[in-house]
């Protein structure tokens, strides 16, 4: 049997594709190296996803947004970026885009539970856990995939979606760009005193980079950004101590805070695929464009590429064409390079800028800031990129 496509990574990105590729007479097959049960019910991660207007119409079309818990669900109204200690923020209000609100906060393990959720009910989609693959060798009209166990595979289009350290990129031969910041990412959840208004916060301290993502109630996601050992000694005080350590780091901003939830962290490496398609071969999500937290699109990135690329698969069987032809493939990269090459840019250069302690950059840093607060139009846009269902 040889199948339409198989999906290498069975995350988020990889289930809503083969939930958006199901029911249109395509054989689907999901390989992932995780047990089924890890998938089922995947553990807390500590992080929390910002969706646009646009990735929440996809997820309802999905069938995923309708199977997030109520309480696993948050507004985010509006957002602010701050920097050093300085009380000034540059605000981005919904308000400003005729909307009540820039998007949603999700926790990354609802995401990944109702994807699993919606995948599971497809009869069209084959879902293998627990294997790996050990070569990929392409022929004209297929791919074979040989298995660890020594079993083959064989595919008209692969489709790799295992992260931004893709083993299946590099075994495709596909270099990736990447961007290492040096530092490293704890998140976790607090509940604080003072309330958020369901305002995120992004606050370019000197030395530190603190977010804050609202959740319900007096409690939000907190993202601390340091160097690797400073993070590690951080990990290992005591609640109580951690707590009154992050009061400090928010100059007591949001008042007394209590850590409630485990902590986790993650290295902050950035990624950008040299190609994003080649032989019958598509890259997906994190794998094909793995971007810094600081702007929340990560997520959003990877679901828009979700969108073009099944549109185009689609698009291909509904004329009856190879859906892995090189102009179907290509029009997938050409799109998808467009909509995230000048943000994946831009953001890598905000990052640089306002992570720069020099005197020089806290002085553009502070003024970056004010002149953008008194570009109405500027906000405006970003606020309507956002908001924006399409």
């Amino acid at each position: 049997m040889i199948h339409d496509v198989a999906i290498i990574g069975a995350g988020p990105a990889g289930l809503c594709l083969a939930r958006a590729l199901s029911g249109h007479g395509l054989s689907v097959i999901l390989l992932e190296r995780q047990a089924e049960k890890e998938l089922a019910e995947p553990a807390f991660d500590g992080r929390e996803i910002a969706l646009t207007h646009a990735s929440q119409a996809l997820l309802e079309k999905f069938g995923m947004w309708q199977r997030f818990p109520a309480e696993e669900v948050a507004v985010l109204r509006d957002a602010q970026v701050l920097n050093g200690p300085s009380l000034f923020a540059l605000k981005i209000r919904a308000e400003q885009a005729g909307a009540e609100r820039l998007g949603h906060l999700v926790a990354n393990q609802a995401i990944r539970r109702a994807a699993f959720e919606a995948v599971a009910e497809c009869a069209d989609v084959q879902l293998r856990c627990e294997v790996s693959v050990r070569a990929i060798r392409h022929h004209a009209r297929e791919v074979e995939l040989e298995l660890a166990n020594g079993e083959s595979l064989r595919t008209r289009l692969l489709v790799a979606a295992d992260s931004r350290f893709s083993e299946t990129r590099r075994q495709l031969g596909i270099g990736a760009r990447l961007k290492d910041f040096g530092k490293t990412m704890l998140v976790c959840r607090m509940h604080h005193e003072k309330p958020h208004q369901q305002v995120a916060w992004e606050w370019f301290g000197y030395g530190q980079t603190l977010a804050l993502l609202p959740l319900n109630g007096n409690q939000s996601s907190v993202v601390l950004t340091l160097p690797p050992r400073e993070i590690e000694r951080l990990r290992e005080l005591d609640e109580d101590a951690f707590s009154r350590e992050m009061e400090q780091r928010f100059d007591r901003r949001l008042g007394a805070m209590q850590l409630v939830s485990t902590r986790r962290a993650y290295p902050l490496v950035g990624a950008y695929a040299e190609r994003l398609v080649g032989a019958r071969c598509a890259l997906l999500g994190d794998a094909a464009v793995g971007m810094h937290p600081v702007t929340a699109h990560g997520f959003n990135f990877g679901l828009s590429s979700v969108q073009r690329l099944s549109e185009a698969v689609l698009a291909a069987k509904a004329r009856g064409e190879d859906i892995a032809a090189p102009a179907v493939l290509s029009r997938y990269e050409r799109q998808h390079r467009l909509a995230t090459w000048p943000l994946y840019q831009a953001t890598n250069l905000l990052v640089d800028v306002y992570t720069n302690d020099r005197l020089p950059a806290k002085l553009l840093r502070g003024a970056g800031l004010r002149v953008a607060q008194g570009l109405l139009p500027l906000k405006k846009g970003i606020a309507r990129h956002l908001t924006s269902g399409a």
